[in-house]
């Protein structure tokens, strides 16, 4: 081993590392994405924010933050979490996350009716 080697070593070993974590932290934000597109496709169709939250957490990154805001005119899911390689313990955390939003369906309580959708029997006066 020439003295090239031994000082070249260290520092590819650095660099090969830096990429590992870089590609984790990464792997842990498409995760965020996929959490909060999912949930905002399952809480736009109107299942319970309870349940919406835990199939998100299932989704998310270990240790994720889930927050659920469903309105009439939206719905907005944003999931986050810090992220440290399993194999370097005293690296700093990153924080990822991500958000999603989505209209809620027409018929889902509390959204607003589509335009022209027709109105519930018995809605006017003039209908046999």
């Amino acid at each position: 081993m020439t003295a090239e080697t031994a000082v070249v070593l260290p520092a590819v070993v650095v660099v090969l590392a830096a990429a590992l974590w870089a590609v984790a932290a990464v792997g842990a934000q498409l995760q965020c994405v996929d959490a909060a597109r999912a949930g905002a496709r399952a809480a736009a169709r109107g299942e319970p924010a309870e349940r919406v939250r835990a199939d998100v957490l299932a989704l998310a990154p270990a240790g994720a933050s889930v927050r659920v805001d469903v309105t009439a005119e939206a719905v907005r899911v944003e999931v986050a979490a810090r992220v440290r390689p399993r194999w370097g313990s005293t690296l700093p955390a990153v924080e990822v996350g991500a958000s999603a939003v989505a209209a809620p369906e027409p018929g889902v309580p509390g959204a607003p009716e589509a335009p022209g959708a027709p109105e519930a029997p018995g809605g006017s006066a003039g209908e046999p």
